[in-house]
């Protein structure tokens, strides 16, 4: 009998126009205008084009004159990598609230495996919406999703319904979603691939499921045994994180700059504490505590130091964060961010080892509260309870 394996629950998840949508959201001016983003007028090539711009037929890679010539009215502007990335790791930073098996495929998307993580946030497509609706709120930008038990199909999902759109596909429906089709959906095959398969009047993919797999292996070799599978929506391969996580942190950029030392610490205090409730969710500590400070100048600053021995507890981060604080300019010159991280991670198993037999009571109760407050959290959300002095009338 052949071995099965455990269902899994896949998100593809993929910004809508991303860098046009992050230019919209800088200069709100723009909303509703064809938005194109890439090189020069003259010898440019278009990098990303909002769905305005999209209408006129203008896409990614195209000559930026031949954009300009189906959409004259086209407002050009130049890429600005720099705040795509600062807002793409916001963006992933939600995501690996969800989950930390997080795959990234480019800076505006990544596949997402939430088999584990339905006992805490609800079924997959529920997960989605959450997702969805965090990256809306706290970075004003829309996501589309794709839900299946594979990365193939959740890929292909992603696409079915932007900008904004959410599409599920049930396990066991994968066949039924796939066959009807255009193999120009067919993820991982470039246009060569399918102009080689309209040759032999393969359209759709119910048009590749049925050709037979030995033909195609004939004609495209090993691809085309993966392609037949794939059609067929059989596709076992797992979501891999690509790095081994280096850090953990949380920062904010306020609306109003921070003028004064009192303001700073409450915020510190809560960036300490959300960052030790995720080193816990992964199960990590970490021995090296990083403040970032950005100015009201935009000028910025890092302080760190490292510890005796790894935490993921808040109070020892907030304390540290503190004494950091004082190396800052903070309260000479205002600031518009805070951030604070921790790194030089190691997973509990190995990282507490030299301390299994220093007796201290102190840190037993702390590790006893942070597992209390933790069920809270999970439970009833990140505002059911808090410090004293975070409350706010």
């Amino acid at each position: 009998m052949e071995n099965l394996k455990p269902r899994k629950d896949i998100l593809h998840l993929d910004m809508d126009a991303f860098y046009p949508a992050v230019e919209v959201l800088d200069n709100p001016i723009l909303k509703g205008k064809p938005v194109v983003v890439g090189g020069s007028r003259m010898r440019g090539v278009v990098s990303s084009a909002s769905y305005e711009a999209r209408k006129f037929g203008v896409h990614s890679a195209q000559p930026m004159v031949t954009a300009l010539r189906l959409c004259p009215e086209a407002v050009v502007l130049p890429v600005r990598m720099s705040r795509y990335k600062e807002m793409s790791n916001r963006i992933f930073e939600i995501f690996n609230r969800f989950t930390p098996l997080m795959e990234p495929l480019s800076i505006d998307e990544a596949f997402l495996d939430v088999t584990d993580s339905v006992r805490l946030f609800g079924e997959a497509a529920e997960i989605a919406r959450k997702i969805k609706e965090a990256v809306f709120s706290e970075c004003g930008l829309t996501v589309s999703a794709g839900v299946a038990s594979s990365k193939f199909v959740a890929k292909i999902a992603s696409d079915i319904d932007k900008p904004d759109g959410l599409t599920v596909v049930a396990p066991g429906e994968e066949q039924n979603f796939l066959d009807p089709l255009p193999i120009e959906k067919m993820w991982g095959a470039g246009k060569v691939t399918q102009a080689a398969l309209k040759k032999f009047n393969i359209r759709t993919f119910r048009d590749l499921r049925q050709m037979p797999v030995e033909f195609l292996e004939r004609r495209f070799g090993k691809h085309g045994i993966q392609m037949h599978r794939l059609a067929s929506g059989l596709d076992d391969r797992d979501v891999v994180a690509d790095y081994d996580m280096k850090s953990i942190g949380h920062e904010e950029t306020f609306e109003k700059d921070i003028a004064d030392l009192e303001t700073a610490k409450k915020e510190l205090l809560s960036l300490s504490n959300r960052v030790a409730r995720r080193m816990r969710r992964y199960g990590v500590t970490g021995k090296t505590v990083t403040l970032k400070v950005k100015y009201a100048d935009f000028v910025l600053a890092t302080r760190s130091e490292t510890l005796e021995h790894p935490t993921d507890d808040g109070a020892v981060i907030y304390e540290t964060v503190c004494g950091l604080l004082e190396k800052t300019a903070l309260g000479k010159k205002p600031v518009r961010l805070l951030g604070v991280s921790v790194s030089h991670l190691s997973h509990i198993a190995t990282g507490l080892q030299l301390d299994l037999f220093r007796q201290d009571r102190t840190r037993d109760k702390r590790k006893k509260l942070n597992v209390t407050l933790d069920t809270l959290h999970e439970k009833f959300g990140a505002k059911s309870i808090l410090p004293g002095t975070l409350l706010r009338d």
